[in-house]
C-alpha cells in the first residue's frame, strides 16, 4: 500500500540542484552499493544534470518531507552528474550496456545488489508529465519500506 502525499506537499521552485560536476568512477558506485547492502537500505544511483528539468523536478520531490522520510528508512541515492553527456556516460554500462543518453535515469537495486528497475529506468526522463504523487509511487514500487 503507497503512501499517499498530503495535496499541499509539492516541490517548490525553482528545483533543487543536486549534481556537483564530479567525475565518478565505477568502483565508487561498488563501494557506494557494498556500504549501502551493509546499512541494511536499498541503493539507489540517479543520473542527471542540473541543466535538466526532469531531473531537479525528481530532486523536488525527493526532498520532500514525506518522500525523504521514507527514502532515508529504506534507501541512500548516489548521484552521477554527466554534465552535457561529456563525463560519466561510461558508467551507464555498469547498469545496462544499452544506454547512450537520457536523464534522468535511476537505478535502484534491492539488499543484494540487484536492479529492479532496469525494465523501466528511464521513467523519470519524463518526470514533468508525471504528478508529484506518480514519481513517488514508482519509488515506492521498488523501494521496500522496513
Amino acid at each position: 500500500m503507497n503512501i499517499i502525499l498530503d495535496v499541499n506537499e509539492c516541490p517548490g521552485v525553482p528545483h533543487p540542484e543536486p549534481y556537483m560536476g564530479i567525475k565518478t568512477s565505477i568502483l565508487e558506485i561498488q563501494e557506494f552499493i557494498q556500504k549501502t547492502i551493509k546499512s541494511n537500505k536499498q541503493p539507489i544511483v540517479i543520473f542527471g544534470a542540473n541543466w535538466c528539468p526532469d531531473a531537479r523536478l525528481l530532486e523536488g520531490v525527493i526532498q520532500l518531507t514525506t518522500v525523504k522520510s521514507f527514502l532515508v528508512r529504506n534507501a541512500n541515492i548516489l548521484y552521477i552528474d554527466v554534465g552535457n553527456y561529456e563525463m560519466n556516460t561510461e558508467l551507464f554500462s555498469f547498469f545496462d550496456k544499452n544506454i547512450q543518453e537520457g536523464i534522468p535515469r535511476i537505478f535502484i537495486m534491492d539488499t543484494k545488489g540487484e536492479v529492479l528497475n532496469l525494465h523501466v529506468n528511464d521513467t523519470m526522463r519524463k518526470a514533468r508529465e508525471l504528478t508529484t504523487q506518480d514519481i513517488f509511487n514508482y519509488l515506492q514500487e521498488f523501494v521496500v519500506e522496513t
